[in-house]
């Protein structure tokens, strides 16, 4: 596997294989569900090349950019173990070198509602981050997870306006043993956090059995989740909302396909989850 740490190694590689590439863009501190992305973009491309980059523009002042976890090593004898052909490492300053002066925003509806409500610079970040490492590593496919589902939607709107010549490969969700979504920032929580968070896989399989039951109300299955979470004490509700899965645009009456989106603390730390309802008519 070549781990890749300049742009010009970067523009080596690419340029020096041929056939299709597949890219992973993560933040690292990999896990299971970064590395199912991987495995379906082996399964899907002659080369796979997985990135990682704590990204600084899609952190918030107050959010965990320093203190998110970080570990190259564990990360690059897990790629080589999962059959990666390459990593890219590049540093700040390779992403964002002096004199960078550009910005890649989608606007509108799409980034302010759920996570764009209370990250209002987030989505900016990833976007302009994600068309840059685009720019740079020139893939075939992009594989993302389900899990951000807002994040892969907004993706999906910026390589299309920009005709990008990417394919955005959206992957279910990879879950722990006991139903918790993974994330690497689920490390950050003690054991009593960890419990109450599964309260978030809780709420989905309730709004799931009431679809099934012949609930069609958002409303009242947004107050059901809410005082759920609201039983527990380490919890405190970011949203939980009932969306159109491309456009995000909220719903009012369940039909056909619908997202349940939810974000809440789990202490100090910030999980988000959802499912997608498959509402009979």
């Amino acid at each position: 596997m070549d781990v890749l740490v300049t742009l010009d190694a970067m523009d080596r590689w690419t340029s020096s294989g041929g056939g299709s590439v597949g890219l992973v863009p993560t933040m690292g501190f990999l896990h299971d569900g970064h590395l199912s992305l991987v495995r379906r973009a082996r399964g899907e491309n002659d080369r796979v090349l997985v990135s990682i980059f704590v990204n600084p523009t899609q952190f918030g002042p107050s959010e965990d950019f320093e203190d998110y976890p970080r570990d190259t090593d564990r990360d690059c004898a897990l790629l080589l173990a999962e059959g990666a052909d390459a990593v890219f490492i590049p540093s700040v300053e390779d992403i964002y070198p002096a004199g960078f002066a550009t910005s890649v925003t989608v606007s509108g509806p799409l980034t302010e509602r759920l996570c764009g409500a209370s990250r209002p610079t987030h989505f900016a970040g990833v976007t302009t981050v994600v068309a840059r490492l685009f720019g740079v590593t020139r893939p075939d496919r992009a594989y993302f997870g389900q899990k951000d589902a807002q994040q892969l939607a907004v993706i999906r709107r910026m390589t299309a306006d920009l005709a990008l010549p990417v394919e955005v490969v959206g992957c279910p969700i990879v879950r722990e043993p006991d139903g918790l979504a993974m994330s690497s920032r689920n490390v950050y929580l003690s054991n009593d956090e960890r419990a109450q968070a599964l309260t978030l896989r809780e709420s989905l399989l309730l709004a799931q059995r009431r679809v099934t039951a012949g609930i069609r109300d958002a409303s009242a299955l947004r107050d059901e989740i809410v005082g759920l979470v609201a039983r527990q004490a380490l919890l405190r509700l970011d949203y939980v909302e009932f969306v159109h899965g491309e456009t995000l645009d909220p719903v009012d009456t369940l039909s056909g396909q619908v997202l349940l989106a939810l974000a809440a603390f789990v202490g100090r730390t910030r999980l988000i989850d959802n499912a997608t309802l498959q509402v009979d008519e």
